[in-house]
């Protein structure tokens, strides 16, 4: 079952009615778990709350009793934050609600959780920009707002899919717009964004726009992750949507590094955010693994020598991760189930990589020019014993290689095994308990297989295998353009005058008519129209227009949108009685300072024409 109806996407031509995300209280395993997170995040925001107000008392009371009996209450809120933290933890570290419902055995990927966040109320602060700010009526743009509010409630709960990722992106979009109109640069509106850290649950508050949209983007990246992790990975179609979606989410977290600092929550730092994109970027490459081992044949010595590097490299980057994972402001902040996933997969894929490598020198036996290149290249250092030319050639010599790659591949298998038991979350993973059995239990049959009575020469430490990838990952930046959205506020006016880095003037309503020479003004560009010019002495400088006014309205009709072409004609076909004009002069254009780099769409140059 899918994990709710499909998101309702934003359409805003018209405007949809009503959106929706999907309901976080429906009965699925994966809205179970979220319903669970957002308890507890709430639980967590009332205990930091009484912490907060129990400190400030313990430091301005003066009173030894008092003192002590707030100290025993700080004892308490303290030790019901260590529970909550513990519990929001493991319901973070629940890789198995995520994975795919196939009955094929693949490794569990390891997933995330979506940030949770508190309803924003925003109307009384739109409102206000648009009455003091615009100088507009705001009750005529209630059904923006609405509209707005309804896109920010869906965009909380979106389903596990395309669509979810589609509302997520609409919104994201949509918050460039909100920026561009209503926060205005070096100013706030005094309206706080609430967001959880995914993985410990501790609320972080920013009034700055910058923060809600670094949490949207972290949410595209945590969703990329759970639709990798539920693929089904049985065929090259499911494993190449895995790698998609895998590659995205890296390069929503990527994104998130470059283009934001500062960040309030552990989980959007710069190490965790780093972390993450090499936690995205090895389950990548185990993907191209389980492609590899899906399309290559097993009966060929060059080949299963590939397959054996391609284990390598995937043990090679999970071992980066591990390392990422071990640094000093991310190890203490990692889930131990994580640690402990990627420290048993940096093993078990090592422990594949020898076993192919056993089988390719014991079960192949080819000794040409090719398959003797192939074996040069394949270890980091030379073997022990015979040159490798005599290997190829020696059925004994290649078993003896062979046993020694296997015995590392046993030795690998029961590390694995040992960190899994470690770990009690991974224990409850009966999948991942049984690939590994398999492998292990393989491994050892291989061995016993290879292994004779008269055997009494001890067995040789088999060198470390060169990693080598058919398939380099990828990091997929976001692309915005895909989810194109039209500016909700967009009755405001162009952007391009009617932001809030810019001021002007109060409307001023003019009276225009035409005299013997002609109205006396000249006409550049489009929404709006700006005066580029006016006739010394001209019927326009005496009805009081100037140079930079920009035409808003033409007879109580609006006109910030008007194309010049339609400006002019009006202005040619006005009777003698005249003509209406209401006008705003722009005072000054603050430059746009922020976090993002960010652009509005550029202007269409529309040449200046004289209006007689």
């Amino acid at each position: 079952m899918c994990f709710s109806m499909l998101c309702v996407i934003h359409n805003l031509f018209p405007p949809h009615p009503s959106l929706q995300g999907c309901d976080p209280c429906s009965q699925t395993q994966r809205s179970k778990l979220q319903h669970r997170r957002a308890r507890i995040n709430q639980q967590i925001n009332k205990e930091m709350r009484m912490r907060a107000g129990a400190e400030n008392l313990f430091r301005a009371t003066t009173n030894n009793k008092v003192k002590e009996t707030v100290a025993l209450e700080l004892s308490f809120v303290n030790s019901n934050l260590q529970l909550l933290k513990e519990e929001l933890e493991e319901l973070n570290s629940n890789m198995e609600v995520y994975q795919t419902e196939s009955e094929a055995i693949n490794v569990p990927m390891i997933p995330l959780g979506l940030k949770e966040t508190k309803e924003v109320d925003l109307t009384v602060p739109l409102k206000d920009v648009i009455c003091e700010h615009y100088g507009e009526d705001s009750s005529l743009f209630e059904k923006e707002i609405k509209e707005f509010m309804e896109l920010r409630q869906a965009m909380r709960t979106p389903s596990r899919n395309e669509a979810g990722l589609e509302l997520l992106m609409e919104y994201y979009n949509q918050l460039y717009y909100l920026d561009q109109r209503f926060f205005p640069p070096h100013r706030t509106l005094g309206v706080h964004f609430h967001w959880y850290d995914s993985l410990t649950g501790v609320p972080s508050c920013q009034r700055a726009l910058a923060f809600e949209k670094g949490s949207v983007l972290f949410n595209v990246g945590a969703l990329y992750t759970q639709i990798g992790a539920r693929q089904d990975r049985s065929a090259t179609a499911g494993i190449d949507r895995a790698i998609d979606a895998f590659q995205r989410a890296a390069g929503a977290f990527n994104y998130l590094k470059e283009n934001f600092s500062n960040a309030p929550s552990l989980d959007m730092s710069g190490p965790s955010l780093c972390m993450l994109v090499r936690l995205m970027i090895a389950q990548v490459q185990e993907c191209v693994f389980e492609r590899v081992t899906l399309t290559t044949p097993d009966t060929h010595f060059i080949t299963q020598l590939q397959v054996a590097k391609e284990a390598a490299r995937v043990s090679d980057v999970y071992s980066l991760v591990l390392q990422t994972m071990s640094q000093t402001l991310v190890k203490d902040y990692v889930p131990f189930s994580w640690a402990s996933m990627v420290q048993v997969k940096a093993e078990h894929f090592r422990a594949l990589s020898h076993y192919n490598a056993a089988v390719a020198l014991c079960d192949h036996t080819r000794g040409d020019e090719e398959s003797a290149k192939a074996l040069f290249q394949f270890h980091v250092s030379s073997p022990a014993g015979p040159p490798l030319s005599q290997v190829l050639r020696d059925p004994e010599d290649r078993r003896k290689l062979g046993k020694a790659h296997l015995r590392c591949a046993v030795i690998r298998h029961e590390e694995a095994m040992r960190v899994h038991g470690l770990c009690k979350i991974l224990r409850k993973m009966d999948i991942l308990q049984e690939v590994l059995s398999f492998m292990y239990k393989r491994s050892l049959d291989k061995y016993s297989e290879m292994d004779r009575e008269d055997d009494f020469d001890e067995t040789a430490e088999a060198p470390e295998i060169h990693s080598q990838t058919q398939h380099k990952p990828d990091i997929t930046p976001p692309n915005f353009s895909t989810v194109p959205v039209t500016d909700i506020f967009q009755r405001l006016g162009p952007l391009s005058v009617f932001c809030a880095r810019a001021r002007w003037g109060p409307v001023r309503v003019v009276s225009l008519q035409r005299g013997d020479g002609g109205l006396g003004l000249t006409l550049r560009g489009d929404s709006p129209v700006l005066v580029a010019g006016v006739v010394p002495g001209g019927c326009a400088q005496e009805a009081g227009l100037r140079e930079g006014d920009y035409i808003v309205a033409v007879d109580g009709e609006d006109f910030k949108w008007a194309k010049h072409g339609e400006v002019v004609h009006i202005l040619k076909s006005c009777s003698d009685r005249g003509i209406q004009l209401s006008i705003i002069t722009l005072h000054t254009h603050d430059t746009q300072v922020g976090v993002l780099v960010e652009r509005a769409p550029k202007l269409k140059n529309v040449g200046a024409h004289k209006v007689m």
